[in-house]
């Protein structure tokens, strides 16, 4: 299973609204691996099906594991099932059962034609994979990840907007390949204003996310990078209602996606936007900044990737990774769950789950 996993990752970021699935066949006389196989675009052969097809003849009478309970209906593909019991599959492991209405039951299918059957093997692994397919089924709505790149004092520019570069290579080629996991990715006006930056996985393979800016008023002109970038994502800019609607035409005229979406106290209501992510198919969103944007999602997020370099500005002005309301007691705060902290280079990783996040990754799905 833990094979099938890492299949599973290869995939990440090229399936969705499907999930990132990992399949391997096995010889249960020998625990050799026969194939393996991961869902690699959404519409094509299921991560099952492309291990079967490279097992061949020798599928007969072997297991077969996979981070997902195979499907048993037609849709962009015809039914694993269908494909598991031609095979002559003895035995099929699964991580986590689907909870997808339409796709659920697989193993039950294969009961039905004497398969032996079992779920539940490394599952918090799977549904970590499986995260942001596990948020739109369940929840509906995206899976959200904040990624800062901080000081140690908790600055990510100092009070003149200079912020390149805090961290290292390797943490910024971390930083890329989130946003090739992810569906979309949200920075504020400030950060375009002040970064004019692209947004794209340039250091890493994978494609590039739907780019969307936060500009409450339009005050922004299409002359930056992020409007003039011509590949397979587009880029959407959310304004509130009653933004100008001439500047509106401006951006229409390069092909910007232009989202009219209500605005509360802390700006566009995040609430609303993450509603509509979830109406448009949006099932991950990465938030990047600025500290502005940052607090709007705190109370929305998911996943958390702080990156600290090893400066200390000292700068009382500078510009604060998280800013979000006052809070009158600590309690209030959002602790994470399930922390790891790694070393990247001088730089180093704390990695967790807001307390929401951690639940669905813990809801039982065996």
């Amino acid at each position: 299973m833990k094979i099938a996993l890492k299949e599973g990752y290869k995939g990440l970021g090229k399936t969705s609204p499907n999930p990132a699935v990992g399949a391997v066949v096995v010889d249960p006389a020998t625990g050799e691996v026969i194939a393996k196989g991961y869902h690699k675009k959404y519409g094509g052969p299921h991560a099952e099906v492309i291990a079967l097809n490279k097992a061949g003849d020798r599928a007969k009478g072997s297991v077969l594991y996979v981070t997902l309970e195979p499907c048993s209906h037609y849709g962009k593909t015809p039914p694993c099932t269908e494909k598991i019991i031609k095979a002559g599959i003895k035995k099929v492991v699964c991580a986590i059962r689907d909870p997808n209405p339409v796709a659920k039951g697989g193993l039950e299918v294969l009961k039905e034609h004497g398969i032996e059957t079992i779920s539940g093997v490394l599952s918090e692994e799977a549904k970590i994979l499986t995260r942001f397919f596990l948020s739109r089924i369940l929840r509906k709505k995206p899976w959200v990840i904040i990624k800062v790149a901080s000081t140690l004092d908790g600055k990510i520019g100092v009070s003149t907007g200079d912020s390149k570069w805090i961290t290292g290579q390797k943490a910024r080629k971390l930083g890329h390949k989130l946003r090739a996991w992810c569906d979309a990715i949200v920075v504020g006006k400030n950060t375009v204003l002040k970064d004019d930056p692209e947004l794209t996985c340039r250091l890493v393979q994978g494609k590039n996310p739907l780019r969307i800016v936060f500009d409450t008023n339009l005050n922004l002109v299409p002359e930056f990078k992020i409007f003039r970038i011509k590949d397979n994502s587009k880029t959407i800019v959310v304004c509130g209602e009653s933004a100008d609607k001439k500047r509106e035409k401006e951006f229409v005229k390069r092909g910007i996606e232009v989202w009219r979406l209500p605005v509360c106290e802390q700006g566009i209501d995040v609430k609303a936007f993450l509603r509509r992510c979830f109406s448009e198919g949006i099932s991950s969103v990465l938030v990047e900044g600025g500290g502005k944007i940052h607090g709007s999602f705190l109370r929305e997020a998911d996943e958390f990737f702080f990156f600290f370099g090893p400066i200390v500005t000292g700068d009382p002005q500078g510009i604060q990774s998280i800013s979000a309301k006052p809070l009158k007691k600590l309690s209030q705060s959002v602790k994470l769950e399930k922390l790891k902290i790694k070393k990247l280079g001088d730089d180093f990783l704390v990695h967790g789950y807001s307390p929401e996040g951690f639940s669905l990754i813990n809801t039982p799905l065996e």
